[in-house]
């Protein structure tokens, strides 16, 4: 399987890695005459720092848009439907990336990290071998877990958009030797931009790990029912899908030129 070419944009020290995914999560509705499953569209942009006790930034909105999956909006409008119930919607600030310290009256602070919630110390830590890595993303985690961990636990991480280019490709590289996974080299993210994807084709969903085939950045994720589901989705159904960009700007909360 041919590797995945990875790159670092230069990050100068007073300058902020940018991360904008914009992606539609699947939620569920309780009503009167039954449970109706959705997709809700999120925006999502973070500003990370080059020195990372400085401030950081969070920007999260609730867009408004949503597709029914099961059910209809009529239906969950006279229910009294809010697509921005329970998600933690506006701008938050902090050092470190701490952003919910606040919430549990903490100062926030330097963060141990783990694969779903990664710091650059927890990365900066881990092997950079493949073999050495693949068995690091066995072994963390219970035991008894499906193969599809060690997927999870390598997306989770790829997600924060902190990954540096040597260790994504050597992500990239252990998650190959992973049982049912493929990489297609000709696929496109929600948006419709060419991309290349790593695809874990087993169990009851396929799980599509997007990258940018020009400097092997995380660029978004798909998961599709293999099978029906028991509240009702159809095989083939998406329940997730995301498209991320990652760039570099001069100022907290600044945008792309």
């Amino acid at each position: 399987m041919p590797a995945v070419r990875t790159a670092d944009r230069p990050l100068g020290p007073d300058q902020y890695r940018y991360i904008a995914t914009r992606g539609w999560w699947m939620g569920s509705f309780d009503t009167p005459t039954g449970l109706l499953l959705h997709l809700t569209e999120q925006w999502i942009r973070q500003w990370v720092p080059a020195r990372p006790d400085r401030d950081w930034m969070l920007d999260r909105a609730v867009t408004g848009r949503v597709r029914w999956l099961t059910g209809t909006a009529e239906q969950a409008d006279d229910a009294g439907f809010d697509p921005a119930a329970g998600v933690p919607t506006g701008r938050f600030r902090a050092t470190h990336g701490d952003f919910y310290a606040g919430l549990d009256n903490l100062p926030a602070g330097p963060r141990t990290g783990t694969w779903h919630a990664p710091s650059t110390t927890f990365l900066s830590r881990l092997p950079r071998d493949p073999r050495a890595l693949l068995t690091r993303l066995r072994a963390d985690g219970p035991e008894g877990r499906t193969a599809s961990q060690p997927f999870a636990r390598a997306t989770g991480a790829l997600r924060s958009g902190l990954v540096p280019a040597d260790l994504r490709g050597a992500l990239y590289a252990a998650l190959t030797a992973l049982p049912a996974v493929t990489l297609d080299e000709d696929t496109t993210d929600h948006a419709g931009n060419p991309r290349l994807a790593l695809v874990h084709d087993d169990g009851p969903t396929r799980t599509e790990l997007i990258i940018d085939p020009v400097d092997g950045t995380f660029a978004g994720e798909r998961d599709t029912l293999r099978t029906a589901s028991r509240l009702g989705l159809a095989a083939g159904t998406v329940v997730l899908c995301t498209s991320v960009t990652t760039c570099v700007v001069d100022t907290l909360g600044g945008l792309p030129a």
